[in-house]
């Protein structure tokens, strides 16, 4: 397998990098994890749309899923489609109120979003805890973990490697079980684990650099990449911490990176 970063900067586009967004190889499979601002034009530097076999969300906040209204576009409107979509409709897979919130994404008022329907070019599947499908050569499991919407946690397994991707999330017992004996944990480090706002990071939410350390070692996983961290941070204070909890190599993952699992 091998990850391709489409996007890596936490709570939205930085000077650097669109927002979160992910491409997976496997074999002859091509899936994304999560499309954040800016990730569908990087998409597109490294794969032809309608190549796609799968989009994966990890949950709905807009810096994980706002492109997803730029690939509707892409394949409504394209003027020489290579198929016609609406006979082969992209599988999306999201927690359950993705096909609204996709829509009213999408449409551009009141009357629009009445009337809105995404499903003539898509596919849309429902995520669950502890659920499991089948996206071409990869098998892609979901655990729910610990953020203020229904998120997942997502486990790619292919020709006998397995990426996890936490999505967003607190510390939980579901990352830990998500990643379990994983080769790479693609692990949010949203912030410092002490700060001048608080001596504690805030439950919950997002984890710090040790946080991410702390549960790739209790995961045991063989390595972990640090993402999502916002443009106000030094990813690489983020690195100390999570180096000083997990013994593993740790890298923090940049725009454009490519990454072989």
């Amino acid at each position: 397998m091998r990850l391709i970063v489409l996007g890596c900067s936490g709570s939205g586009p930085g000077p650097g990098s669109p927002a979160s967004g992910y491409l997976v190889e496997a074999g002859g499979t091509r899936l994304t994890l999560d499309l954040g601002n800016g990730t569908f034009g990087a998409l597109q530097r490294h794969l032809d749309p309608w190549q796609l076999d799968a989009a994966v969300f990890s949950h709905l906040h807009a810096d994980h899923c706002s492109d997803f209204a730029s690939l509707t576009v892409f394949r409504r409107y394209h003027p020489s489609p290579p198929y016609d979509a609406t006979a082969r409709k992209l599988d999306v897979h999201a927690p359950h109120e993705a096909p609204d919130r996709f829509a009213a994404a999408y449409a551009a008022s009141a009357a629009e979003r009445a009337q809105a329907d995404l499903s003539d070019v898509f596919a849309f599947h429902a995520l669950s805890d502890g659920g499991s499908l089948t996206v071409g050569d990869a098998t892609v499991r979901t655990t729910a973990v610990d953020h203020p919407c229904e998120t997942y946690a997502l486990r790619v397994e292919h020709g006998g490697r397995t990426l996890v991707y936490s999505g967003d999330t607190g510390p939980c017992d579901g990352l830990v079980t998500a990643a379990r004996g994983a080769d790479v944990l693609l692990c949010e480090a949203s912030w410092p684990h002490t700060c001048e706002q608080y001596s504690e990071p805030p439950s919950g939410v997002h984890l710090s650099g040790r946080q991410a350390g702390e549960h790739a070692a209790a995961a045991g996983v063989g390595r972990l990449l640090l993402t999502h961290v916002p443009a106000w941070y030094d990813a690489a204070d983020l690195v100390v911490e999570a180096k000083a909890a997990f013994d593993g190599p740790v890298d923090v993952v940049h725009d454009g990176g490519v990454y072989d699992v």
